[in-house]
């Protein structure tokens, strides 16, 4: 085969996780926006220099830019070969791919390819994996079988799903994907939710991985996690599954919560500008008292009222709207917040689930 191999991502695919790298040679804006699953950022332009030579072209000429971009990306990619490839041996297969057109990728695998390495290069580039991504989450979703935790906040729904991961099960945890817990209190601290596109991508690779003999496992939740929407075949798909109802006591629901959302318990005043958040469906009044009860480090006490005044009143009106098989569910009902209570019910759900699919 002559190299570089310019192939489209069809072509790619069966074989992506065969590459020794995957290697992104956009801008760190760029791939931090979304990439290909693994890839690694080699930019031939950073930043910076994209603005630069974006400028020449418009207020100068192509000629102009095109001198400055080739001395920009040669130094660049002699950077990345000196600090990252050198030590590369002869059979070293890299994929690398750009935005779009192919000449910052283009640059890269011409240089690979006559250093020798069996180099292979993404046709249209990106823009082509994200049509592909876009196309599959249209119909992947439908093809695989999901069994669907639902439960109110506190319930031990997201530590269930970890602990069925811990046991080989197949878990789509979208509040992972979405770094994201799914309420008005949801953002995690020091973890920024993803782009859409990363959260899709993240969503794909998952799925396309799934064995489709095998349930899924995922959380009920809503169309958006945080500011992040679910794709829509995914949520019909999730809506007209089988559901389990993860039950708890609202002591240990309580409990749950504290352990969860600690940095909200240390940091009361943070939790206040939260729950600021809710005054149109409270009030002024309501809300008031529940910043002081976080003031006084009654923690436990505005747990409980916020459970009982806002999310179960909410999750009961939305659970049977959007989930068919919701009063079908069997219970699972969770003695305590042990781990051997988790690892026991995560055996059982799962036994269930096979029986289900086998009826």
């Amino acid at each position: 085969m002559k190299y570089p191999a310019i192939l489209p991502f069809s072509d790619l695919l069966p074989q992506l996780e065969q590459f020794d790298a995957i290697i992104d040679v956009r801008s760190p804006s760029e791939f931090a926006e979304d990439h290909l699953p693994g890839a690694i950022n080699c930019p031939v332009l950073d930043d910076t220099q994209r603005v630069q030579v974006g400028t020449l072209y418009k207020t100068v000429s192509a000629f102009e830019a095109k001198k400055v971009g080739a001395a920009l990306v040669a130094k660049n990619i002699a950077q990345h070969i000196e600090s990252r490839f050198l030590d590369r041996p002869h059979d070293w297969k890299p994929l690398v791919y750009c935005w779009r057109g192919g000449n910052r990728s283009g640059a890269m695998a011409h240089i690979f390819a006559r250093i020798g390495w069996p180099v292979s290069q993404l046709d249209g580039g990106y823009k082509s994996f994200r049509t592909h991504v876009n196309n599959d989450l249209a119909v992947l979703p439908q093809t695989l079988r999901y069994h669907v935790l639902c439960g109110p906040t506190g319930s031990g729904k997201s530590r269930l799903l970890q602990t069925l991961a811990t046991q080989g099960a197949q878990v789509l945890d979208l509040e992972k994907l979405a770094a994201h817990r799914g309420s008005v209190l949801g953002d995690l601290p020091a973890a920024p939710q993803p782009s859409q596109k990363m959260f899709e991508s993240s969503v794909w690779q998952l799925l396309r991985h799934f064995d489709p003999a095998q349930p899924v496992f995922v959380e009920a939740e809503s169309k958006k996690v945080g500011k992040l929407r679910v794709p829509d075949a995914l949520m019909d798909a999730m809506r007209a599954s089988p559901c389990t109802t993860v039950e708890l006591s609202m002591p240990n629901r309580v409990q749950l919560l504290m352990d969860e959302y600690a940095h909200f318990v240390t940091d009361p005043e943070s939790l206040n500008a939260q729950l600021g958040f809710l005054t149109q469906l409270h009030g002024r009044e309501k809300i008031a008292h529940w910043h002081q009860l976080a003031r006084d480090g009654r923690m436990s006490e505005l747990v409980e009222e916020l459970l009982q005044k806002h999310y179960d009143p909410a999750y009961l009106q939305s659970i049977r709207r959007n989930f068919g098989q919701f009063d079908q569910a069997r219970i699972e009902a969770l003695p305590d917040i042990s781990d051997d209570a988790f690892h026991r019910a995560a055996l059982q759900l799962r036994g269930c689930a096979t029986h289900h699919a086998s009826v």
